[in-house]
Formats: structure tokens, sequence, C-alpha cells
């Protein structure tokens, strides 16, 4: 999408307290993301979206100004894609994430280009494109280069660890982990974006412990998931499901069929009413796993009620 001039020679004058309030929307569209799932949230995320490109199209407005408005279209671009993402809609996602890499291109900023394009990259790995999705994530990772702020750059390399995983390559996922860790530790980096207000070592742990068990390594996946559900914030519904998810396979992997069963039940009751395409399909996967325990009480349980 051609977002246009910088300032239209029509419309309305916009200054700073317009685009202040555009970043705040932005942001409380984040915040409603991390307790309503995509299939809900979709729809007022793409009326935000359409309203910024709007303001930006129809208004006049400094350079400055200008800058902080596709910014902000970035940011909402992003976030909107994630959420189509998490409701299944793609095609409408990736039409997002593209559309915001060039509003954050033409603002200069290369740390949000980095996020959109690694949102990207993390759909592609997750959707049966692993080749795009691994070299999306590194292009990101260079793009947004190595000055980018520290919870920034460890997003950008846990994306790269995840698309390796995906890709099936073990030890570059593993350098990438390490990475990440060691970015997210480093001293004097400019300061983190708002957009990664949840970018924390407490989320780098839940990433690995996904890698170790898609991997196949359930004896490092398991203490880590089960720490970070220990004080995991029970509203954020879709994440808390997901992390059970991760935990369900790593205990079938270390032939705890039981406890597995327990942590199944706990995700697909959260998920029951949940307008997510995301925990439907790890719900999916979950119960797949457990069926060749189907002989065991509590999984046969599980399967019973579920499967259907």
């Amino acid at each position: 999408m051609d977002l246009g001039p910088l300032a239209s020679e029509t419309g309305r004058r916009v200054g700073v307290s317009t685009a202040a309030a555009l970043t705040d929307r932005a942001h409380g569209l984040r915040l409603a993301d991390d307790v309503i799932a995509g299939g809900d949230l979709l729809a007022p995320a793409l009326r935000e979206l359409d309203g910024a490109v709007r303001l930006y199209r129809e208004t006049t407005h400094s350079e400055e100004t200008g800058r902080s408005l596709l910014r902000s279209i970035g940011e909402i671009a992003q976030i909107t894609g994630w959420i189509a993402s998490d409701a299944g809609e793609h095609d409408q996602a990736a039409r997002a994430y593209r559309l915001g890499v060039s509003a954050a291109r033409e603002a200069g900023d290369l740390a949000l280009v980095g996020n959109l394009a690694g949102s990207l990259a993390y759909q592609l790995s997750n959707t049966g494109r692993e080749d795009d999705g691994l070299g999306l994530a590194h292009a990101a990772l260079e793009e947004a280069g190595l000055d980018a702020p520290a919870k920034a750059r460890a997003l950008y390399l846990d994306r790269v660890a995840w698309a390796h995983t995906k890709a099936g390559d073990a030890q570059p996922a593993m350098r990438a982990l390490a990475e990440a860790h060691e970015a997210m530790a480093a001293k004097g980096s400019r300061e983190s974006p708002d957009w990664a207000y949840w970018v924390s070592p407490e989320e780098l742990d839940v990433m690995d412990a996904r890698v170790y068990t898609e991997l196949r390594k359930p004896l490092r996946a398991v203490p880590l998931l089960q720490e970070v559900l220990n004080r995991y914030d029970s509203t954020h519904t879709r994440e808390l499901a997901l992390y059970l998810s991760w935990l369900a396979v790593a205990l079938v992997d270390a032939n705890e069929p039981e406890e597995a069963a327990q942590a199944a039940r706990r995700m697909l009751d959260l998920t029951a009413d949940l307008a997510s395409d995301r925990t439907t399909q790890r719900g999916r996967i979950v119960l797949t796993k457990l069926e060749p325990y189907r002989n065991i009480p509590e999984v046969r349980e599980v399967l019973d009620v579920h499967a259907a």
C-alpha cells in the first residue's frame, strides 16, 4: 500500500498531540491483545489500522509529526497482523505486516521494521513456509542492526531461534537462544521501545522451553515451563493455554502421560470458548500427542471429553 507523501496539500492540520494520541491507541491495542483472543479483536484492530492510515493521508502535518504518525501506523499494523494471525487470517496478517514495514521504513525506525518483519517470519515458520520464515527472520535481525535496543534484539534472535527450530536446525537454534539472553543482558543499549514492553527474561525462558520441546529435549523444557506457569498472570488466558500445551507435549516426551493429561485438560478447558486459531491448532497437536496413551485412564478421560 502506498502511504502517499509526508504531508498532503489539503486537510486539517495536525500536530504533536494528535500524533501522541495515535501512539496511545497503538499501545492500547497491544494491551487489549494481552487479554482478548484474535477472533474477537480483529475487527476493531482493522478499524484502528484503517483510521490511522486515513489520518495520515487526509491531514497536513510537519515532517516530524508525519514520522510519528508513520511510526504509529507501523505499530498498529504489527499488532493487527499479530491479531489476524491469531484469528487464523494469515493473508490478512501478511498484508498488515507489509504495510507496517513500509510505514516503519518511511519513518526511519529500523527497530520497528525488525519487529514487523520478524512477526511475519514467525507466521511463515508456523504455516509450512519454514525456509521463507528462516530467511526473513535473519533479514529482520540484520536490518535492525547491532545497535537495536536490548529487548528488541533479544526478540529478533528468539525469532531466529524459532525459525531454525521449525526448519530442523537444532544447533543454530540453540546458539540463537543463547545470543538472545546475551542481548537481553547487554549494558548501555538504547532505551527499549514501548512495543517491547512484554519482552522479559521470563519470556525468553518460554521460548527456550518451546524450542527444547520441539527439539525433543523434555528434561530441559519441563522445568522451565513449570516455573513460568507457576507465576504467570492468569488473566492472559491465551498465552497461559499455549504454554500449557507445550508443557503437555514435553511431558509426553518425558514419558509422563498422566501429568501430560493434567496439563492438557487445563489447557483445553481454558480454550473451550476462546476465539484463537493458535490455541485451536495447539489443542489438536496435544490430543494427537496423547492418543498413543489412550489406555491410561487419565489420558482416556481427556481424549473422550475433548477429541470431538
